[in-house]
């Protein structure tokens, strides 16, 4: 290959490079948007929350220390680990929610487009965690897991879904207001 074209080629990656991390610089803000419109998706999707699931209310505990993580790139991973859960969460059994479709499905591509841009901004080691980001791992696995259990105990009904969608609401709020400290 000749000077010219190593050039080029060198030339086309510091150019990606320099757009992906441009990219990664704006996400808190890229954030903030994707939560905004996921919040109104979220009301969007079903309507008043019904008064004959009241009854049925239960408290998840979100972890809210996994958010409260000293460095910056902590608190990007365990965002993305939260888009991940709620996405999967939302992605199966919702014949009985009775939401609106079209919504539905924005907010799915809204999460999976921020999931993907964490992805390429967060930098995984696979090979090495902290015994705290393990913790915090755990934490939130365990929380979704209380949800997705409650789930299915209620046979994913109408209200376990309305109760549900009350609870991611409040998850995105807590990541708004983290990312806006960002």
């Amino acid at each position: 290959m000749s000077a010219f074209g190593l050039i080029q080629i060198g030339l086309i990656l510091l150019c990606t490079t320099v757009i992906s991390s441009h990219d990664c610089n704006h996400l808190p803000l890229q954030q903030r948007k994707v939560i905004e419109n996921s919040l109104r998706l979220l009301d969007k999707m079903g309507k008043n929350f019904p008064q004959q699931c009241l009854r049925e209310k239960t408290s998840f505990r979100f972890p809210k220390q996994v958010l409260q993580a000293r460095r910056k790139e902590a608190v990007k991973v365990a965002i993305e680990e939260i888009f991940q859960h709620i996405f999967y969460i939302f992605s199966k059994n919702l014949s009985l929610a009775a939401w609106d479709g079209t919504a539905l499905d924005q907010f799915q591509n809204g999460l999976y487009q921020q999931i993907e841009q964490l992805e390429s901004c967060v930098i995984k080691k696979h090979t090495r965690y902290c015994w705290s980001k393990e913790v915090s791992r755990l934490k939130l696995k365990k929380y979704f897991q209380k949800i997705d259990c409650f789930l299915k105990d209620k046979q994913h009904n109408l209200c376990s879904w309305e109760i549900s969608r009350a609870e991611m609401r409040r998850c995105l709020q807590l990541i708004d207001k983290i990312t806006r400290k960002l």
